[in-house]
């Protein structure tokens, strides 16, 4: 008996063993030669969509970090959270402690980002660790021969801004969902971002791609935020534009992006400033829309135009006769075209008679630009003091309004990493502007800004135009400080702007990733110092500003430090201007409409309603609040009495009554 519960137990514990040992052991899969498309070396490779063995081009290969000494797969948001399968591209086994994974196989393995693996290949011996993002997409771009000649993608874009090139790839969600979408063209852009070691690129997608679910376009904006180490100052601007209700707005969402198969960092894709169906300007006609029917050159037509100090001979410019350099955007003509230089001269005509309507505060202003728009953009660029404010990057639209009347619109806002506190500035041009307080959230900026030597300042001119200052003061009070309290909020991930808080849980693990892959959290001189901030604050009751005495400090040798100074930064800034330009008059307060006499707001008007206001009158009972006081109010005297108790009565025995109003329906402030 005792032999066979020991047989029992023995035979117990080897099922249990057998079953840990299941559970443990990576399950094989087979993998067709080529399925991983951007294989190229004989080591591993981590798949980044979740249980999609059949997908081939969303696979990244495990990589070295020398800072760290240490091998690092940088997993996508759509890669699973507690498994990922794994590639061996080698002619030989290799293990992951002790799962071995077969040569040209790959097995689903458990991981987990808290543990330290060791990797033995070739009988060498070496750690690795699994990094996962919460970034709400991931992009894969794979050509190992983008030359012709066997240069691979990134090695050949990044030798020269001009270098184009195709790609296959794949847009990951965090879902897990794919889109194979082949790219047609992708290139380098920026100007002085060009410059930096992580590059920044345009990407047109041969057919409509929707990327982290934005609105479905070919084309966009990779934005590297090199300078930025929030890597969100551009995010933060760009919604808030949308919040406020500018006419363009550039969608965008935090990305992982990965190239032949290599983690590059964590990017910002947005929607390019391009026209065409589904892109940012898509209602603006880029195909020969400066001509009539006939082929004759419009009196009007629809263009896009960029100020840009740093356009070149090989931009679509003229020279504005206020010294400022205009790249027109659309329509998009070669010299070879005809009427280049009569589309040209049109555009500049119309831009430097708006630019000097709005300098000379003219009368006719509206006619020539929508002052509203002027205003946000200002606004923008004054919350922000942006260093680029009104000298690039600056961007108008001229356009028919919705009663056919052709003027300008300030819009979209572009290009904004040098803001909120980024950047020091130019020492020589901050003294030639008297501002000494850049790098402070407190005092004003773009009307100083003129005053540097790159031409008259259009942004300069709105700060001191009185119709875009009274304009300013109202868009401020009604869209800008609803929409600021939403960022400061908590928990808000609908509609144009989200709290401060979920982009953080969108782009901190990703930010992880970004700089253990070796990109800088400091990259120079020109990054003013983000180790402490006074911050300010500003009561809206009480139209009171403070800034702290006490510097809050944050730890710049961490993304979290990094990113809470530039929330806070934005937040001490928007408290400043309010203490400068929010002005109660222009509240909105929210209104509802009420049945009067239904003091109860039981949808019914009968004896009750009348008590309620008797024992009100007695003051025996009050009201919940003061939308009860207007169902109340039932002769409209602004006071509740004896006469409102007696008029519901006579209502209720249908009886007229002269003066009153019960039954009828009104708006009222919603809880005021």
């Amino acid at each position: 008996m005792k032999l066979t519960k020991i047989f029992s137990v023995i035979l117990a514990i080897i099922m249990l063993l057998s079953t840990c040992i299941i559970v443990n052991a990576a399950e094989t899969k087979e993998v067709k030669t080529g399925a991983v498309t951007n294989a190229t070396q004989p080591t591993l490779y981590a798949h980044g969509v979740s249980g999609n063995s059949e997908e081939s081009e969303a696979w990244q290969k495990m990589q070295w970090n020398n800072i760290k000494g240490c091998n690092y797969f940088y997993l996508p948001s759509g890669a699973g959270n507690e498994s990922v399968e794994i590639y061996n591209n080698s002619t030989s086994d290799i293990t992951i402690d002790s799962t071995k994974i077969p040569a040209n196989t790959a097995v689903l393995f458990n991981y987990s980002t808290d543990k330290t693996y060791q990797v033995n290949i070739n009988g060498k011996t070496s750690t690795l660790k699994f990094m996962k993002s919460t970034a709400e997409a991931a992009v894969y771009l794979n050509n190992l021969n983008a030359d012709g000649n066997g240069k691979g993608l990134w090695q050949y874009l990044t030798e020269d801004k001009s270098n184009s090139a195709t790609a296959t790839g794949a847009i990951v969600g965090q879902d897990g969902s794919v889109d194979n979408t082949t790219v047609k063209k992708i290139k380098g852009r920026g100007n002085t971002t060009w410059y930096a070691d992580k590059k920044p690129f345009n990407i047109t997608y041969n057919e409509k791609v929707s990327i982290g679910g934005m609105e479905s376009g070919k084309k966009y904006s990779f934005l590297a935020n090199f300078q930025d180490a929030s890597l969100s100052r551009n995010r933060f601007l760009y919604d808030l534009s949308d919040a406020v209700g500018m006419p363009y707005a550039s969608d965008s969402r935090y990305v992982d992006f990965y190239v032949d198969g290599e983690y590059k960092g964590s990017y910002q894709a947005a929607q390019k400033v391009d026209t065409g169906s589904g892109n940012l300007l898509g209602k603006i006609d880029e195909e020969q829309s400066y001509l009539n029917e006939d082929g004759t050159l419009a009196d009007n037509f629809a263009f896009v135009c960029e100020i840009d100090a740093s356009a070149s001979n090989e931009d679509y410019f003229f020279d504005s006769e206020t010294g400022n350099k205009i790249t027109l955007k659309v329509p998009e003509l070669s010299s070879a075209d005809a009427y280049y230089n009569e589309v040209l001269d049109i555009a500049r005509e119309k831009f430097d008679a708006m630019f000097f309507a709005v300098e000379e505060n003219a009368s006719n202003l509206n006619d020539l630009i929508d002052i509203e728009s002027l205003a946000k953009l200002y606004l923008i660029n004054e919350l922000g003091k942006n260093w680029d404010s009104g000298v690039s990057s600056t961007f108008f639209v001229y356009k028919q309004d919705q009663d056919g009347n052709w003027k300008f619109y300030a819009s979209p806002v572009w290009d904004y990493d040098n803001s909120l506190g980024n950047a020091t500035g130019v020492q020589d041009d901050l003294r030639r502007m008297k501002v000494r307080d850049y790098t402070n959230p407190t005092g004003w900026w773009c009307e100083y800004k003129g005053k540097a030597s790159y031409g008259d300042n259009i942004l300069s001119y709105a700060a001191t135009n009185p119709q875009v200052m009274d304009t300013s003061k109202k868009v401020w009070t009604q869209n800008f400080v609803p929409a600021l309290e939403k960022f400061a909020g908590t928990g808000v991930d609908e509609g144009e702007l989200y709290s401060s808080d979920v982009y953080y849980s969108y782009i901190s693990d990703s930010a992880d990733m970004n700089y253990t892959l070796g990109w800088a959290l400091y990259t120079g001189g020109w990054i003013c110092d983000h180790s402490s901030l006074n911050i300010c604050t500003y009561n809206y009751e009480t139209n009171t500003f403070t800034q702290s005495e006490t510097a809050t400090k944050y730890d710049t040798s961490t993304f979290k430090g990094e990113y809470d100074y530039a929330v806070d930064w934005m937040m001490s800034r928007a408290a400043w201007l309010s203490s400068e330009l929010y002005d109660p008059s222009y509240v909105i307060h929210p209104t509802e409409e009420i049945l009067v006499g239904d003091v109860d707001f039981d949808g019914d008007i009968n004896v009750k309603d009348a008590t309620l206001i008797q024992l009100y009158i007695a003051n025996l009972s009050t009201f919940s609040n003061n939308t009860a006081l207007d169902a109340a109010d039932v002769d409209n005297s602004l006071d509740v009495d004896v006469k409102d108790a007696t008029y519901i009565q006579l209502y209720c025995a249908n009886m007229e009554a002269e003066g009153s109003i019960v039954g009828t329906t009104k708006q009222v402030l919603n809880n005021q």
